[in-house]
């Protein structure tokens, strides 16, 4: 796989999903601050509710940025030996299905179709991530209870 066409693919889509907050965030602001959104009585909540949308959708927009910087700061290398942030694993079963893992910095659980294949981001935060650092071509890892066998290592 190309590494660097797959971490520009990872920026493309967190641009894009960044737009996409941006959008919902502009729209929940614009509702709670809408005059038809003041309250006419207690129950009425429809302005709060929108406020606490806004508010939710603001602070998605900074994590997306947040981790939107990192990915552009990320310096690719290869490796030769043990995992580290910005690898590209895959891993195999026993049964020979094989999945592909980004180790980024951050948008954990992001997954995206790359040169046919599924790629899930993970982090060193997560459980695998953690387990995968330091490992090298053949060695395993524990994922969900199963034993995964390090295939590759881009």
């Amino acid at each position: 796989m190309n590494k660097p066409a797959l971490l520009q693919s990872i920026i493309e889509r967190l641009t894009l999903d960044l737009d996409v907050a941006q959008r919902a965030a502009q729209t929940a602001y614009e509702t709670a601050t809408h005059e038809e959104s003041v309250a006419e009585n207690r129950y009425d909540t429809l302005g709060l509710e929108a406020s606490y949308l806004a508010t939710g959708q603001a602070r998605r927009m900074e994590e997306i940025r947040q981790g939107l910087a990192k990915f552009r700061a990320l310096q690719l290398r290869d490796f030769r030996t043990g995992i580290e942030l910005g690898a590209l694993v895959t891993l195999e079963s026993a049964t020979g299905a094989r999945q592909w893992f980004f180790l980024g910095p951050d948008a954990a659980g992001l997954k995206l179709e790359f040169e046919g294949c599924p790629v899930m981001v993970i982090t060193p935060r997560s459980p695998l991530g953690q387990s995968l650092l330091g490992k090298e071509v053949d060695d395993e890892v524990s994922m969900g209870g199963n034993v995964q066998v390090i295939t590759e290592v881009i």
